[in-house]
């Protein structure tokens, strides 16, 4: 009975080394997280896969850090000049396309900068610079602060030195950015899909898109596990795998908030 008994605890210590063995953390943008896309894909993905995701929902330039640290197995996230060089520095295996939608700026109703219609952005952010209407930007080193800091520059303004009052630095993600935009009637650049899951708009509304430099394309990594053994590199590869397969993809296009399409599949490309 002893031997059996035995047996037993080492069998249910075996499953429970292989339970947490399937399992796999992912570094990712707090756009992914905000707007509802992973509380819809990640079931999916653990059903068919037998393996639970933990995610850790920061900026584009954390997610990628945490790589840079080996406390990720895979990074999913938005910035294709910082992705570029974590792949360069030999930190991930191989960058993967998963999917794009944009970025938007978003303001108030009353739009104190006249911008409302205008598809130029660069145009756009020199009349709220020149306004000095109310912005917030994230200032949180993410995705989407890449991007503005990028689209200040090609307006022809150095924002460093240009920043006043008008211009607040947040220090956080997109929901609260969000949050304070819709709570101060200030502008901010956005990406859609979270956009389209806030609820909380007061008197925001968009006013400026379809300028071709707010296309926002995600991408994702596995952690190399030659510089950091710890890396589950197999179940990691079995979510990129999944992300990039059909049956991912169309899981992606699937997500929408109000039969809007939150972002767009284009591994293929």
């Amino acid at each position: 009975m002893k031997k059996l008994a035995a047996i037993a605890a080492v069998l249910v210590w075996s499953t429970c080394v292989m339970a947490q063995d399937r399992s796999i953390t992912v570094a990712s943008t707090t756009s992914t997280e905000q707007s509802g896309l992973f509380g819809y894909l990640l079931p999916l993905f653990t059903e068919a896969e037998g393996i639970a995701v933990k995610i850790v929902a920061v900026g584009t330039g954390q997610a990628l850090d945490i790589g840079r640290r080996g406390d990720a197995d895979v990074v999913f996230v938005h910035d294709r000049v910082a992705e570029d060089k974590f792949m360069s520095e030999g930190q991930g295996v191989k960058r993967f396309n998963v999917m794009y939608n944009d970025f938007i700026i978003v303001g108030p109703k009353s739009d104190p900068a006249k911008i409302a219609g205008d598809k130029d952005v660069a145009d756009a952010l020199r009349k709220i610079a020149a306004a000095k209407a109310p912005f917030i930007s994230r200032g949180d080193k993410s995705g989407t602060h890449a991007a503005e800091l990028r689209l200040w520059k090609d307006a022809g303004i150095d924002i460093a030195t240009a920043k006043a009052s008008w211009y607040r630095e947040i220090g956080q993600g997109m929901g609260p950015a969000l949050n304070m935009a819709s709570a101060s009637s200030a502008y901010l650049l956005s990406d859609r899909g979270t956009w389209l899951s806030f609820k909380n708009r007061g008197e925001l509304v968009i006013l400026t898109e379809g300028d071709k430099r707010l296309f926002n394309q995600y991408g994702v990594m596995l952690v190399n596990p030659d510089k950091h053994p710890n890396v589950k590199a197999k179940e990691g590869q079995a979510f990129i795998d999944w992300l990039i397969s059909p049956k991912g993809q169309d899981a992606i296009a699937g997500y929408k908030v109000g039969g809007e399409q939150l972002f767009f599949p284009n591994a293929s490309h």
